[in-house]
């Protein structure tokens, strides 16, 4: 299957408000061409209101859904060749594999001639020619959400959306159909809108992710600096950062700063903008923790293990310094020490990716 012509799409004070609650406020956001966009956040936060407006679904209260420089808002959803996955497959128990594939591309009335030539590659492109017989019933889940992608698809639509496509499967089927969605859009060149509440899922599809809270994009930006850089708490704590505490700002050096952390200091590269004296919050992943014996010469906060957990391929430690708990992760290393509830030891944080939040 070629190389798909692919779209913008641009949403402009998107906003959708049922009575006094307003479910999307204001939105504004912009996917380039060909890439994929994922709308991540917990239930209830818009995500897929957002999804359901811009296929037609749902009506806008106000603004605007732009394609290619066109308003679709007022659109019907069968003229907004736009394709859709869902989680619940949405198949056609009455028609085989073949003819689910085949029914939007009859639809809009493509010959018979054109309809076998597209189906028969779609199917070589999900892998399931030799199921093209079959019928919903027989199939696995991960084999009729191959025929959803495959129908969603043939029609080459200018947008596909993914409404938590995988959210049904076991993890183990979800994530090998992960690599197999990410390959393929990206074959395709379609340009792409993913829903999910499964951060890891969205850090591995997406080349942008868009967090949502309460209706609203909280960041925007790219997996690796959503990871790493979290703008706010709430993004901070969706992310799975475990570490997250008040500080205070005790000396501004450059573009870093020297911060008062449970009665000890720490360093971190980048002060986010905070003076000295003020009150803010880090993050810190548990993985730019070092934990160390108490004797250790570099920088860090003295603390006494809590708990040792070992989960597969990493130690999980607990330490209580002044009262605040803190998680770190150490790789499950023969050659590495290891401590024990009660021991004394040492917290050395990367400055790096000691992130200030702010207040």
């Amino acid at each position: 299957m070629e190389h798909l012509q692919s779209s913008t799409l641009q949403l402009r004070n998107l906003t959708k408000r049922y009575s006094s609650f307003e479910a999307v406020s204001n939105l504004d956001l912009e996917v380039p061409r060909g890439s994929l966009l994922t709308l991540l956040g917990p239930s209830g936060c818009g995500k897929s209101t957002v999804l359901r407006m811009i296929a037609g679904f749902l009506n806008v209260t106000s603004g605007e859904i732009v394609v290619d420089g066109k308003d679709i808002s007022g659109v019907e959803p069968n003229f907004r060749d736009i394709g859709m996955v869902f989680q619940n497959y949405a198949l056609f128990p009455h028609m085989t594999v073949e003819s689910n594939i085949a029914f939007g591309l009859k639809m809009r009335g493509v010959s018979k001639e054109e309809q076998a030539t597209r189906v028969r590659d779609a199917l070589e492109m999900v892998r399931l020619s030799h199921l093209a017989d079959r019928y919903p019933s027989q199939l696995s889940g991960g084999q009729q959400q191959r025929v959803a992608l495959a129908r969603a698809v043939v029609i080459r639509p200018k947008l596909l959306l993914l409404d938590e496509p995988l959210g049904a499967l076991d993890r183990h089927l979800r994530e090998g159909l992960q690599s197999e969605l990410r390959e393929l859009q990206q074959k395709l060149g379609i340009t792409s809108i993913l829903v999910t509440h499964d951060q890891d899922e969205a850090l591995y599809l997406s080349d942008y992710i868009a967090v949502m809270n309460q209706g609203r994009i909280e960041q925007l930006d790219t997996p690796i600096a959503l990871y790493d850089r979290p703008k706010s708490e709430f993004v901070a704590r969706f992310l799975g950062v475990a570490n997250i505490f008040d500080a205070k700002v005790a000396v501004v050096n450059g573009g870093g700063a020297t911060l008062s952390l449970a009665g000890q200091h720490i360093v971190v590269n980048d002060a986010g903008g905070q003076f000295a004296g003020a009150d803010c919050k880090i993050s810190i992943r548990s993985s730019h923790i070092e934990v160390v014996g108490a004797e250790d010469p570099r920088e860090g906060l003295a603390g006494i293990v809590k708990t040792t957990h070992e989960l597969g391929e990493r130690v999980v430690y607990r330490v209580e310094v002044n009262g605040l708990d803190i998680d770190a992760n150490a790789p499950r290393n023969n050659n590495r020490a290891r401590y024990t509830a009660g021991q004394s030891v040492k917290m050395v944080l990367d400055p790096a990716h000691t992130i200030v939040l702010g207040a």
